[in-house]
């Protein structure tokens, strides 16, 4: 990535307090004129000036025209030997740009590389920079082990009150409603055994909430037969409510996805699908899963209406596309959204399934 284009950008934010001030835009322009440029202006007209007085006190003559010329050439390879040596002096800012403009894109892993052609006061420079993005890199690193500890355990809280509402409650529910039939079938009152019915009917129905409770709050397939069986019926429930025709495409070995990873990817793939049905009115909703030698990346597709992606994003920050995009970051992966009004939603998301991975 070349100095000027990678740098472009940040100029055109350092020139936007000058523009609302109300400085013109050629004003704004001139100042923004790299040094080097500014301090060739400056020599030229330095030049021009001293030739232009020489000729006013010495005229044109033949004798005259020799002295004006070297006194030209001099002032000229004056000139070319200043900008040399300001290029010279200039060029590890070039480095300096280049690590901004990579930190500005999100890749605090840039640091600022050390060079020959700096001073002290320049490689000062480089090293204080270089210090506080290694203490930003620390800072991030703590937040998001943090972050990490945090939804760990509000997962590990909502797998503890899974187990409790499927094992515990309904397995209690289940034996009333035996106690109910048992009941309505010894008895001899017609009214009475209607009533116990209703109740029956009615505890069925709260046993079927609960269980759906349950899956809803930590599916339990997800730790018994991993990623894959979880997003079939995530797939079948969504097909369930008659919307849309949702699919699933699973390839490679999905158990080598680390447990984290993979309870993020089963997050991103709810999200999405949810949002899908209940904003998008899709025909069809693709869920496709694919596990390469290192990386395992989750899409999920639809044909609905679509929408402005930084207008959902302004509009609602701290929900829905905001909460995917850190739940991937926690595991070191990649989150993309693709979505246009009438072109319907892709959300990509990759993650690794070798190294260490924050858990």
């Amino acid at each position: 990535m070349g100095s000027a284009p990678a740098g472009a950008p940040l100029r055109e934010r350092a020139l936007r307090p000058l523009r609302r001030r109300g400085v013109p835009r050629w004003v704004a322009a001139l100042l923004g004129v790299p040094l080097a440029g500014k301090l060739a202006g400056a020599n030229a007209l330095i030049v021009m000036a001293a030739v232009g007085a020489a000729i006013a006190v010495q005229g044109v003559g033949p004798q005259d025209s020799s002295v004006i010329l070297i006194l030209s050439s001099a002032l000229g390879g004056s000139l070319l030997v200043n900008l040399a040596l300001v290029l010279v002096a200039l060029r590890p800012l070039q480095g300096l740009e280049r690590t901004a403009e990579r930190v500005w894109r999100g890749d605090l892993a840039a640091r600022v590389p050390p060079s020959l052609l700096a001073d002290r006061n320049m490689s000062r420079l480089g090293g204080a920079l270089n210090v506080v993005l290694d203490s930003l890199t620390a800072d991030r690193a703590r937040l998001r082990r943090l972050a990490s500890e945090i939804i760990s355990a509000g997962d590990r809280e909502r797998a503890y009150i899974a187990r409790e509402l499927h094992d515990s409650t309904a397995q209690e529910l289940v034996a009333l409603i035996f106690q109910l039939s048992a009941a309505a079938r010894d008895s001899a009152d017609p009214e009475l055994t209607a009533r116990l019915e209703t109740i029956k009917a009615s505890a069925a129905g709260v046993l079927e909430e609960v269980r759906m409770l349950a899956h809803t709050v930590h599916p339990r397939i997800l730790d018994d037969l991993g990623l894959a069986a979880a997003l079939e019926r995530l797939a079948r429930e969504a097909r369930d409510r008659g919307i849309a025709e949702v699919s699933v495409a699973a390839g490679g070995d999905t158990t080598r996805i680390p447990a984290p990873a993979a309870s993020m990817l089963y997050r991103v793939a709810q999200e999405a699908v949810t949002n899908a049905l209940r904003h998008g009115d899709p025909r069809t909703i693709t869920i496709a899963l694919a596990v390469g030698d290192r990386t395992a990346s989750l899409q999920v597709s639809d044909d609905g209406h679509g929408f402005e992606v930084a207008d959902a994003e302004r509009r609602r920050p701290g929900m829905g596309l905001f909460t995917m995009r850190e739940r991937v970051a926690l595991v070191d992966g990649h989150f993309s959204v693709v979505s246009q009004p009438g072109h319907g939603t892709r959300i990509a998301v990759t993650v690794p399934v070798d190294g260490e991975v924050v858990s």
